[in-house]
């Protein structure tokens, strides 16, 4: 909605009498009127905002009127300021002749007006007037909406990019270096963290409208902040490292606690640390440090590098600003990262804050968040794994038309001790369930032809079925997903890629229990 300015009437009559007559007129009627004195007064209003113009037809004459046409043709796209002009009875005017033939919103009322009519007149303009403002909240909002959806997709890039880079070293890394299970066993460690740290991020990039709203759910929990810290610096290491950057990391003797959601708070931390190796020339130096004082905990990310200017400290934070030069000197870049950093770290109650001497001083940013209470610190949970000497009993049907999907799953099944049988279609699974009965079939959803929920309830009619425990293993994971599903007649319901501590406990169950 416009302003009080924006709802004006302004009025250049031809004397004072009249100017002030018409202004009482309105105002009795509830409307705002603002006597201009002058043509060029009127005009210089004009930029201040306005509802419509009452003008004599002696003002289209005054030289001083080229400066209002000027305004008028000037309006952004979505205004048609309405403009009446109060006429002399009689002949025609050239002036108001010429004025109609321009292309502004003229309305032409002879002189003398009834009362009635020039309020009604007024208010008629005042409405056209408030339509073209609802159309300016439109188009508003429409820019907006671009923005957001904008927004999201280099959102979407911009996260995803940087748990690839660690899973691209360890693969090349396996590729060219065979390791035993023991040389190997970080490597895989540090893959399953990146990748389930995409999930969590694809998790939440699919709920797109819930992101462009603002409206991220926490995963909370009690944190080791010097652990969050570390698989930060996993995720930038291979920017630091490309770069020939120097990495300082100091941490407190004892272990700082937060309270927070590991995958965002890495986020945060990753974002950070991949700026200051942007923005620093090769071979510089980052420091880390972690540090707890006064109930917060306090993360300094500080560089050696291109530095910001005073001006800019605290606008970079919000989003697509971009220091002067520091885009060709990071070869490119988003303007998000630090957006995402505010706004992650306003979620866990805490605050961020930039700090540089200027231009070539380097700069310092700085994370503090609440310490976690001793009410939110858990014992941790025994891990969800097979014990020494555990295995799996009992034949599961896995079915899914992505066919490494199923295979990969199979084999690692196998080692556990269950025996499986692998299925890529609905139909060539029916006929497996028909020869094997298994006591669990884990099925995919989304399949050509026959899909997971149309096998599910064709396995369901048959009675010798009706102890096989259903699992659903599957992208689709919204809440109308989970609803299907379940009428489907699935006992349980996962999300790709598998989480086996999640899966076990279901296989553990009735029709395959551990031996």
């Amino acid at each position: 909605m416009p302003g009080h300015l924006g709802r004006r009437v302004l009025l250049k009559s031809v004397t004072g009498k009249d100017a002030a007559l018409a202004t009482t007129v309105l105002e009795r009627a509830g409307m705002s009127a603002c006597t201009c004195h002058s043509v060029e007064a009127l005009a210089s209003e004009i930029e201040r905002g306005a509802g419509a113009l009452l003008i004599a037809e002696e003002v289209l004459g005054d030289p001083a009127f080229r400066g209002v046409l000027a305004r008028l043709q000037q309006q952004p796209a979505w205004s048609d300021l309405p403009v009446l002009i109060l006429a002399r009875t009689g002949a025609d005017s050239m002036a108001i002749v010429d004025a109609m033939e321009m292309s502004a919103n003229f309305t032409v009322i002879e002189r003398p007006i009834r009362i009635f009519s020039l309020i009604s007149s007024v208010r008629t303009a005042l409405r056209a007037r408030a339509r073209q403002y609802e159309l300016r909240g439109v188009m508003e909002g429409l820019r907006l909406a671009d923005e957001r959806k904008t927004v999201f997709l280099a959102t979407l890039a911009h996260e995803l990019r940087n748990p690839l880079a660690p899973l691209s070293t360890a693969l090349a890394l396996l590729r060219r270096k065979p390791l035993d299970a023991v040389g190997a066993r970080p490597h895989y460690e540090m893959m399953e963290r990146q990748v389930q740290h995409m999930v969590r991020l694809i998790d939440d990039l699919m709920e797109v409208s819930r992101i462009t709203r603002g409206k991220i759910e926490l995963k909370l929990e009690a944190l080791a902040l010097e652990r969050v810290v570390a698989d930060a610096i996993e995720l930038s290491r291979p920017l630091l490292n490309s770069a020939r950057h120097q990495l300082e990391l100091s941490l407190p003797p004892t272990t700082v606690r937060v309270y927070g959601d590991r995958v965002r708070l890495t986020q945060v931390f990753s974002n950070l640390l991949n700026n200051a190796a942007k923005y620093t020339p090769a071979g510089g130096c980052v420091k880390v440090s972690v540090a707890s004082a006064g109930g917060l905990a306090r993360i300094s990310i500080r560089d050696n590098g291109i530095g910001i200017p005073t001006h800019m400290l605290a606008a970079i934070f919000d989003i697509f600003v971009q220091v002067t030069d520091a885009t060709r000197i990071a070869q490119g870049g988003l303007g998000i990262g630090l957006t995402l950093v505010k706004s992650l770290v306003e979620l866990h109650g805490g605050t961020v804050q930039a700090r540089s001497q200027g231009p070539g001083e380097g700069a310092e940013v700085s994370v503090s968040l609440p310490l976690a209470r001793s009410d939110q610190i858990e014992l941790p949970h025994p891990a969800q794994q097979l014990g020494d000497g555990e295995t799996l009993s009992g034949h599961i049907l896995i079915v899914d038309d992505n066919r490494e999907a199923a295979d990969s799953l199979s084999v690692l099944l196998r080692m556990m001790g269950a025996n499986t049988s692998v299925a890529y279609g609905g139909s060539e699974a029916m006929a497996l369930a028909t020869e094997l009965r298994p006591s669990i079939a884990i099925l995919d959803i989304g399949m050509p032809g026959m899909d997971g929920c149309e096998l599910a309830r064709h396995l369901r009619e048959d009675p010798r079925n009706s102890s096989m425990v259903l699992i659903a293993l599957t992208g689709w994971g919204q809440a109308d997903d989970r609803v299907r599903v379940t009428a489907a007649g699935f006992d349980h319901h996962l999300l790709k890629p598998v989480d086996i501590a999640e899966m076990l406990p279901l296989l553990r169950g009735p029709g395959a229990l551990v031996s």
